[in-house]
C-alpha cells in the first residue's frame, strides 16, 4: 500500500462535469492509495462511467483536477495518460479479432512500451517481448489459448484478454468497466479470482454492478448517485449503510 513519502496511485479533486447544463458529475474528490483495489458504484446515471472516462481522458472535466502519481493529468490527452502507465478496460470488448491471442498482447505490450513500436518487422524475434507476452497469458488463464484467434473465443475468455492487454503495458493503475457484463456465472467466478489475483503494485479502479464482485473484489468501494459521491467505505461499512441501502443495493445486503 502507500508508503509515507508516495504519491496517491490517483487523486481526484472537486471533479465536475457538465453536458448542456445538466452536471453529470458533482464536484466529487476521493484518493486511492497505491495498491488498493476501488470498486466505484451506484444506480444507473449515477455519474459512475463520466468519471471513469474523465480518469481515462475521454473527457475532459469543467472543474476540478486528476493527479495521477502526483502528475497533474487533468488536460492530457488519453495517450499520454497510457504513456504514464494508466490502462483501461472497455464495457464492449476493444481487440483484434482476426488475430491471435499472442499478437494482440504483443501488439498491447508494444504500444505500451517506450521503445519504438515494432510488429510489422520481425516481432517473433523479440524475445523479451515475447517472454512478457508468454507471462501475461499465464497471469490471465490463456496460455492454453495463446494460437487461437481471437474471434473463436468465447466471450469470457474475450475478458480475460481484455485484462490481459491492460497488465501487457506494465500499468501502475487499471480501470475496470463492468469487466463482469455479459459472463455466465462460471465465467464470473474465474474473472473475479483472476483479478484477485492481480499483483499488489498494481492499482485497481472498477466499475461494477455485480454486488458479489465488489463486495469480493474492493478493499474500500465510492458510492455515487446523481452525480455526487454519497458514500466511502469498506465492504462492510458499504453493506451497512442506511443511505445506500436506500438508494441502491436494497435490504438483500445486511
Amino acid at each position: 500500500m502507500k508508503k509515507p513519502d508516495q504519491p496517491h496511485a490517483l487523486t481526484i479533486t472537486a471533479v465536475s462535469k457538465n453536458f448542456s447544463g445538466v452536471q453529470a458529475v458533482r464536484s466529487v474528490s476521493f484518493e486511492v492509495p497505491v495498491g488498493e483495489r476501488r470498486a466505484l458504484i451506484g444506480p444507473n446515471g449515477a455519474g459512475k462511467t463520466t468519471l471513469f472516462n474523465t480518469i481515462a481522458g475521454e473527457l475532459v472535466p469543467n472543474e476540478g483536477s486528476i493527479h495521477f502519481f502526483g502528475i497533474d493529468i487533468t488536460r492530457k490527452s488519453v495517450q499520454k495518460r497510457a504513456n504514464l502507465d494508466l490502462g483501461r478496460t472497455y464495457q464492449i470488448s476493444q481487440l483484434f479479432l482476426d488475430l491471435t491471442v499472442e499478437e494482440n498482447l504483443y501488439l498491447a505490450g508494444s504500444g505500451g512500451a517506450t521503445k519504438a513500436f515494432r510488429f510489422f518487422g520481425p516481432w517473433k524475434n523479440n524475445k523479451a517481448e515475447l517472454d512478457w507476452v508468454q507471462e501475461v497469458t499465464n497471469q490471465v488463464g490463456l496460455h492454453k489459448y495463446i494460437s487461437s484467434k481471437v474471434s473463436e473465443l468465447s466471450h469470457g475468455l474475450q475478458r480475460q484478454l481484455e485484462i490481459g492487454m491492460a497488465l501487457a503495458m506494465h500499468p501502475r493503475l487499471i480501470m475496470l468497466d463492468e469487466p463482469a457484463a455479459g459472463l455466465s456465472p462460471s465465467e464470473r467466478i474465474i474473472l473475479t479470482d483472476l483479478i484477485k489475483k492481480l499483483p499488489r503494485d498494481v492499482t485497481l479502479i472498477l466499475i461494477e454492478h455485480d454486488m458479489e464482485i465488489v463486495l469480493d473484489i474492493a478493499d474500500r468501494i465510492t458510492v455515487m448517485y446523481h452525480g455526487s459521491v454519497i458514500a466511502e467505505g469498506t465492504p462492510g461499512e458499504i453493506r451497512s449503510n442506511v443511505e445506500v441501502k436506500k438508494v441502491y443495493l436494497g435490504s438483500s445486503y445486511v
